[in-house]
């Protein structure tokens, strides 16, 4: 896999980064090894948990698989930047989620704990807290830095002014500057390309988008006719997340679909790999995360890797994916914008 800088650091990370979400529930801990054995063996070194994963199971499952991996082979630590977050519930105690700085370094040590590492290279706001003023989160994650225990923060599901006010207020403060944001992205979910996208550009956060193939849809797994069913995360539960069958199952969908087909096709690969391919290249992304429940279908993925698209393809999927803009304000920013452009 090619290489990338990760934001305005100096610190370089592979392409395809590894989302391991699936870790404890989807994917069983020799699973889950296998997934990783085979990731770093194809040139990967970005490894994404979070504190609360998996969602369903056990809390802080998927850091101590990953915390017994790293055990078994020790020397790969230095080669791996490893990723978790922290801002979700973990228990019912009370005070044992949110961005307050009570919580993040409670959360901060029991990560370390069950990752077994003394310390984390990227740690994430998992979302905005709104009862908490993002000062104080700041302090927290700068004295995580101060003390060695973090390398770098980011944050990841943010809004667009909800990320320049973070980064605006740390460099005020003089405090560690969040390097990167993890957003939903993929083909049929473009909308952070109106504010988050520029935002990044404008200040050097590198992006890692999560549900790249947004749940199967890319991958060409479902069809017009045939509602998900099976081994699919929709075909256990249609309803599920943001990428849910009654949501997604649209015009606008299968027109995408069937651009990504088309394309696959002249390439002679799966739709997967040319939807993984776009996301990659598509500007200010550093490391699409790559979700896998088997061995198998992260090879496959991986093998994005491999491909080139031609500009004539990427004008083509741009042009079939392109996000309806809303009305205001960004129909008139844009239409504004063209309209300085035809100066130039």
């Amino acid at each position: 896999m090619r290489k990338r800088l990760l934001g305005r650091t100096g610190v370089v990370v592979s392409e395809f980064a590894l989302g391991t979400m699936t870790f404890g529930q989807e994917a069983d801990e020799p699973a889950a090894h296998a997934i990783l054995d085979h990731y770093v063996e194809s040139g990967g070194n970005l490894v994404d948990t979070a504190d609360v994963y998996p969602p369903v199971g056990p809390r802080g499952a998927s850091e101590e698989i990953i915390g017994r991996w790293l055990k078994r082979q020790p020397a790969l630590r230095d080669s791996i930047i490893l990723a978790t977050k922290c801002r979700g519930r973990m228990d019912d105690s009370g005070n044992s989620e949110g961005l307050s700085r009570r919580w993040i370094i409670r959360a901060c040590e029991g990560s370390l704990r069950r990752l077994g590492t003394d310390h984390i290279d990227l740690y994430q706001a998992h979302q905005w807290d709104p009862a908490t003023p993002i000062e104080e989160t700041l302090v927290a994650f700068d004295m995580l830095v101060r003390s060695g225990k973090v390398r770098y923060i980011g944050v990841s599901n943010f809004t667009g002014w909800q990320l320049e006010r973070t980064v605006v207020t740390a460099r005020l403060m003089g405090f560690s500057v969040p390097i990167s944001l993890q957003p939903q992205y993929n083909m049929l979910a473009r909308e952070i390309e109106w504010e988050l996208v520029p935002a990044c550009l404008e200040q050097g956060l590198g992006i890692l988008p999560w549900g790249p193939l947004a749940q199967g849809w890319l991958s060409s797994k479902y069809t017009r006719d045939t509602a998900p069913t099976g081994a699919t995360r929709l075909g256990e539960d249609p309803k599920r997340g943001l990428e849910a069958y009654d949501r997604r199952n649209i015009e606008r969908t299968w027109r995408i679909v069937d651009a990504v087909r088309a394309v696959a096709s002249e390439l002679g690969v799966p739709p997967a790999r040319v939807a993984l391919r776009w996301l990659a290249d598509r500007p200010g992304v550093t490391a699409p995360l790559l979700g896998a429940r088997t061995v198998e279908q992260l090879r496959d993925n991986l093998l994005a890797a491999d491909i080139s698209l031609e500009e004539e393809q990427r004008t083509r999927l741009d042009a079939v994916s392109e996000p309806q803009t809303p009305d205001y304000p960004y129909r008139l920013l844009a239409e504004n914008a063209a309209a300085r452009r035809s100066l130039l």
